[in-house]
């Protein structure tokens, strides 16, 4: 373990045996603190960030039917809904008096709504506010191919033209097809997600990658799942940034025990030792909470990631921790670092 911890030190790239073999550590001090140092290598300045942005869900009708979730609801359904777009623009317009740039604009995968839906919202979006919309998940994206019959990357360019900035890295869950078909059947394959950001990367976007883990996956699914996010890296460079959090299962149809926030730092830390090509690793105070967030700073990660100033899929497997922008600065602070506001890119902001 000690030669597997000094190649991270000496930027030593790691293979898939030495990232299962770091799961085997039982000191979470141990991982932390290799984490931290191959943190403050990537990250020397005496600052670390968080965004202002909104999560908003467009619908909660969705044809995917993942066992793990329980915020969708049926075409049919008395509470299904599709926002009215004067709801959209009041959620748009409360963004920005609380400082926001950002929208994070995701939903489920509604059968009947074709792709002229999403380019006229992206449109009607841009005429009236300047905020970088960041949207569509891969599996979104595959879903509007399927159902407009024309491939995704053609979907990209006419999202991309229509005013799409990024794309979020939700859908990923675990990149293993044998997890994939367990959990959501419906959805994309691990090859199709690759593939969206593959092609997004391509044309100029930037995109983000994220991991949920603790319900059907091994140890060894989940270093593969860092191997296909750190190869495609490779070859694109296009993701900003990594975001990993626990399964949340109250409420879902998974009878899967919740994960403790042991095995949610030690994944953290692995994380930020394996991904060496990806600079920014967020915490998840949205499932973990305000202590562990702040922890996650000491254990590889060097951002707080959203106020998320409205947030429903999680809130609905039975999860409402809630953070305002003075108490993740708060929290920063007590960790030892000056808090900053930035942009998707991670450039600070004013």
């Amino acid at each position: 373990m000690e030669v597997i911890l000094e190649k991270t030190l000496n930027n030593v790239r790691l293979s898939p045996s030495d990232g299962v073999k770091l799961f085997s550590i039982k000191e979470l001090s141990l991982l932390g603190m290799a984490a931290d140092e191959v943190t403050k290598k990537r990250h020397p300045e005496n600052y670390r960030t968080y965004i202002i942005d909104r999560n908003i869900n467009y619908t909660n009708i969705c044809t995917s039917r993942c066992k793990f979730c329980a915020f969708y609801r049926e075409e049919g359904d008395s509470d299904g809904y599709v926002i009215p777009r004067d709801s959209l623009f009041r959620k748009i317009e409360e963004t920005l008096t609380l400082d926001g740039r950002q929208i994070l604009l995701q939903g489920g995968l509604h059968p009947s709504l074709k792709l002229d839906y999403y380019l006229d919202m992206l449109k009607a979006i841009k005429a009236k506010y300047d905020i970088h919309i960041h949207a569509f998940s891969p599996p979104e994206i595959a879903h509007f191919s399927q159902i407009s019959g024309i491939s995704t990357q053609i979907v990209i360019q006419k999202l991309k033209a229509a005013g799409l900035d990024s794309i979020p890295g939700g859908g990923a869950e675990i990149l293993v097809d044998r997890c994939r078909n367990l959990l959501s059947p419906n959805k994309c394959s691990a090859r199709e997600w690759l593939n969206v950001m593959r092609e997004a990367h391509q044309l100029g976007m930037k995109t983000t990658a994220t991991m949920m883990f603790g319900h059907v996956e091994t140890i060894e699914e989940r270093i593969e799942h860092l191997e296909k996010i750190r190869s495609l890296q490779d070859e694109t460079g296009g993701f900003t940034a990594f975001i990993a959090w626990t399964f949340q299962p109250k409420n879902t149809r998974l009878d899967t025990a919740l994960l403790g926030s042991y095995e949610y730092l030690k994944t953290l830390a692995i994380s930020r030792l394996y991904l060496d090509n990806i600079a920014n690793i967020q915490a998840s105070w949205v499932t973990q909470g305000a202590k562990i967030s702040q922890l996650a700073l000491r254990c590889g990660a060097n951002d707080m990631g959203s106020t998320m100033i409205e947030e429903n899929v999680v809130r609905a497997a039975g999860v409402s921790y809630r953070l305002s922008k003075d108490e993740i600065e708060f929290l920063i602070k007590d960790a030892g670092y000056e808090p900053k506001q930035r942009d998707l890119y991670y450039r600070p902001v004013a």
